[in-house]
């Protein structure tokens, strides 16, 4: 999750602009750089029946963001079982994956405010997604998971979350050389109890949901499925801690079934590191 004080802080600035005016859009002058940031964290993460099948493991995960100009960017890389134990469910499988997500803001590529009501700010949102998956997921030895989407997001203001991301996406499967279905993704970050000597508590997460999709190419194969994850994590300046319950459905299109679970719970624990 995004640095803890760039987040509370545009969390508390939005929010008191919604109270004070019926909109608020990133107006950043005739400095399109303005308000720029960047920040970076290590998280060291374990899961517990990961669906689909129902993987126990740790991975070393380096996540990064910022905004400048019209950029707006999230990302991160997990190293999987990073110490290498032969009795991880992760031995042997694929080592890392990249998930990139860049956002070009439309408002300041072309000076226009589109906020309107709860929307803030108006994107053009890519995401990206390689490796860590099946080698064999296209055919044999095909390659690993290599999949991109572009569509239209916004920051949209939620009652009691404050700012969330919103993006709808056409889902593009690289590999296959075809477009397959959609994807909406959202992802919110709520400071909700705060201690005297300034560390608090949140709830943060993410929503990722594909519809629409073809599911022809195989029987195993569903229409639809995501993954809901909820957080709650103990934030410093410098360190963080927490709890996650990973909710499945049909997760990456894989249809629920007795020989491989595809539906389900899963819990992470993290432990971070803020640079």
């Amino acid at each position: 999750m995004k640095n803890v004080k760039t987040i509370a802080l545009a969390t508390a600035l939005a929010a008191t602009a919604a109270i004070s005016a019926p909109t608020f859009a990133a107006d950043r002058g005739d400095d399109i750089h303005a308000g720029d940031y960047n920040w970076m964290q290590m998280n060291y993460m374990y899961a517990v029946d990961e669906l689909p099948g129902g993987s126990s493991h740790d991975y070393l995960e380096l996540e990064f963001g910022g905004r400048s100009g019209v950029v707006d960017l999230y990302g991160y890389l997990d190293i999987f079982n990073p110490s290498e134990r032969p009795d991880s469910d992760k031995s042997g499988s694929p080592k890392m994956f990249l998930k990139f997500a860049p956002r070009f803001s439309i408002d300041a590529m072309t000076g226009w405010d589109l906020s309107t009501g709860p929307i803030q700010e108006v994107y053009i949102s890519t995401l990206f997604n390689w490796g860590g998956g099946d080698k064999d997921l296209y055919g044999e030895d095909a390659g690993d998971v290599n999949n991109a989407s572009i569509g239209i997001g916004a920051d949209v203001m939620v009652p009691w979350l404050g700012k969330v991301s919103m993006n709808l996406y056409k889902y593009y499967e690289i590999q296959a050389k075809a477009w397959n279905g959609y994807q909406f993704s959202m992802n919110w970050f709520k400071p909700f109890y705060n201690f005297d000597n300034g560390s608090f508590i949140s709830y943060q997460g993410y929503l990722d949901y594909q519809f629409a999709s073809d599911n022809d190419y195989s029987t195993t194969q569903a229409s639809s499925g995501g993954v809901m994850f909820n957080g709650i994590y103990w934030h410093s300046d410098q360190f963080a801690v927490g709890y996650g319950l990973k909710a499945f459905s049909d997760v990456y299109l894989i249809k629920d079934s007795d020989g491989f679970q595809s539906t389900g719970f899963a819990h992470y624990f993290s432990a971070t590191y803020k640079f």
